[in-house]
């Protein structure tokens, strides 16, 4: 006979343990009915294909300009953004100014201040015109 430790007694009892409750979890998932039927493959097919005929090619979707446009912003309307405050607005501004327009949004992160994070939380709330 193997002698155990406390400290191993109580270990291999939490793994006994832990077996158990995953084991009783499974078997009561099987036991259940699923909630739902999940989709037929023709199903899923049919609802994520468009509808087209051969040979045709579907029109473009219209792009849509929505957000602040960052070459119009004001200041206050640049510290409405979301992690943009005073002091990144007047940045944002000044840069503006110093380098022109902005041509891409992407342009933000040459702000100083202005990180890949803040910008991945910006990029859906901002857009460019052409000046």
């Amino acid at each position: 006979m193997i002698a155990l430790t406390p400290a191993e007694r109580r270990a291999a009892l939490l793994i006994v343990l832990l077996l158990l409750i995953g084991t009783g979890y499974d078997l009561w998932r099987l036991s259940e009915p699923p909630l739902r039927e999940p989709p037929s493959r023709l199903g899923v097919a049919a609802a994520v294909l468009p509808d087209t005929v051969p040979g045709t090619t579907a029109p473009p979707a219209p792009r849509v300009e929505r957000g602040l446009d960052l070459n119009r912003a004001s200041e206050r309307e640049l510290e409405s953004l979301p992690g943009i405050g005073r002091v990144l607005a007047a940045r944002i501004v000044e840069h503006r100014l110093r380098h022109g327009p902005f041509t891409t949004p992407e342009e933000l992160l040459g702000v100083r201040g202005i990180g890949p994070r803040l910008f991945a939380r910006l990029r859906d709330q901002v857009h460019v015109t052409p000046p």
